[in-house]
């Protein structure tokens, strides 16, 4: 959490500064310090006697920040609770080993009810990827590897990288602690989500496995639905090109892929609704990659959107703070691999500009966020207008389409094939290994 004031229950007798707590506790930024128990500190840590069995609870924690489905919950975690100072408020910060942060992530990132071939795949791609930038020599991790990560996900105030005008979103936004605990990096909502034996048994058989290219540790991306295509790396964050991250259709029946980069081709893929891994309505398969809130969102592998001109250009000037006037058309300049837009012209009556990368122009287009960036824009116009009146994106996919698609790895499950024939049709030429 990122608040002024932190309220939480230790459920068990924690230590702090040598001494017993048990119980309701509150914190309260004051002063560039926390205030608790009548005096002031730089930073506290609530460190549990039992980790097995010891726990706390965060009160109104906000998940889903900035999506369409936001809300705050009670949420429970085991390990350490330490409070520190950050930006002029307060960050809970859950400290925990990385085979009790898995457990966790599976059952926050989708239910705990899938497929164990398919929980057993996740738990290698979410191993790998809060490993990754650390890159160790094999073997050098062992069980009690610490890790430490937010109870809720505060976005960085200003953009973490850019070039051109062209801005994008990284993971090292977070300097205090390794990953946070909201879509921006992985979703964790510590022991809130209850961890059935099958999550646990897939955690145990693939102990320390993680994806590897090239004797490294492979950065494995997900989103819930690529919409068809895997889109590549770079395309969504730095101009680097990851083998394993490339342009494949999300299908082995039918593996034909039209150049999605050219716009004609993107225009025809989108406005149709070819064969897929994931594209399914099946409410089953769903269910396993779909938290409750997740099964809110509906029609993810084809969707549209309808603004007026009156919505769009108000919506643009709220999310950008620029004021395009009224917005005559939206442009593509460059799509990536799975037909998601890299650049976007915004054409208004006052001005002209280009944004992107993709998650910036979902931001933009959107008062949460767009499903993806692979959408195609058309606009209908009023008599004797040369301004549109309305403007209908008819989209693809849901989130960044890097790396593992969810929905496409769940209905593999179905389908009967392994964890590692799973991770192999998203992750090109990567193996999987015991690391530790």
């Amino acid at each position: 959490m990122f608040e002024s004031k932190i309220d939480f229950s230790l459920l068990n007798a924690y230590l702090c500064n040598g001494k017993e707590f048990f119980g309701n506790q509150t914190v309260e930024f004051c002063d560039g310090k926390i205030h608790w128990n009548g005096s002031f500190h730089d930073e506290l840590v609530f460190t549990p006697q039992q980790e097995e069995t010891d726990s706390f609870e965060l009160f109104n924690v906000t998940i889903g920040i900035n999506f369409h489905w936001e809300r705050k919950e009670i949420q429970r975690f085991k390990g350490a609770l330490k409070i520190i100072v950050e930006n002029e408020k307060l960050t809970a910060i859950n400290v925990i080993s990385v085979e009790d942060y898995l457990t966790s992530v599976i059952s926050s990132e989708m239910s705990a009810t899938a497929s164990l071939e398919l929980l057993k795949a996740h738990a290698v791609i979410s191993r790998s990827w809060v490993l990754s930038p650390l890159n160790p020599p094999k073997g050098v991790f062992q069980d009690s590897t610490i890790q430490e990560q937010t109870s809720e996900l505060h976005e960085p105030k200003s953009p973490l990288r850019g070039v051109g005008g062209l801005l994008w979103f990284e993971r090292d936004a977070h300097t205090n602690f390794d990953v946070c605990a909201d879509d921006h990096c992985q979703r964790y909502q510590g022991i809130t989500r209850a961890s059935t034996e099958i999550v646990k048994q897939a955690i145990v058989e693939t102990y320390g496995q993680v994806l590897i290219y090239d004797n490294k540790i492979c950065d494995a991306r997900f989103s819930k639905c690529c919409g068809g295509v895997f889109e590549e790396f770079q395309n969504c964050w730095d101009d680097v090109y990851h083998p394993y991250l490339r342009k494949t259709r999300d299908y082995k029946s039918d593996t034909f892929l039209p150049d999605l980069t050219v716009e004609n081709e993107a225009q025809n893929w989108i406005r149709t609704s070819p064969d897929a891994f994931c594209n399914t309505r099946d409410k089953q398969i769903l269910s396993q990659v779909l938290n409750n809130y997740d099964q809110e969102t509906t029609d993810f592998y084809r969707w549209k959107v309808e603004y007026s001109q009156e919505e769009l250009s108000a919506l643009i000037l709220k999310r950008s703070g620029v004021d395009y006037g009224e917005i005559i058309d939206l442009i593509p300049i460059e799509r990536g691999t799975s037909g998601r837009l890299v650049q976007l012209k915004i054409v208004g009556t006052k001005q002209t500009r280009i944004i992107g990368k993709e998650l910036e122009i979902r931001r933009t287009l959107s008062e949460s966020h767009l499903y993806s960036s692979a959408f195609v824009v058309d606009r209908e116009f009023s008599e004797e207008s040369e301004i549109p009146s309305k403007f209908i994106l008819t989209g693809s996919g849901w989130g960044h389409g890097v790396g593992l698609c969810q929905i496409g790895a769940a209905v593999m499950g179905e389908e009967g094939h392994s964890y590692e024939e799973i991770l192999l049709h998203y992750y090109i030429g990567a193996k999987v290994e015991k690391w530790y």
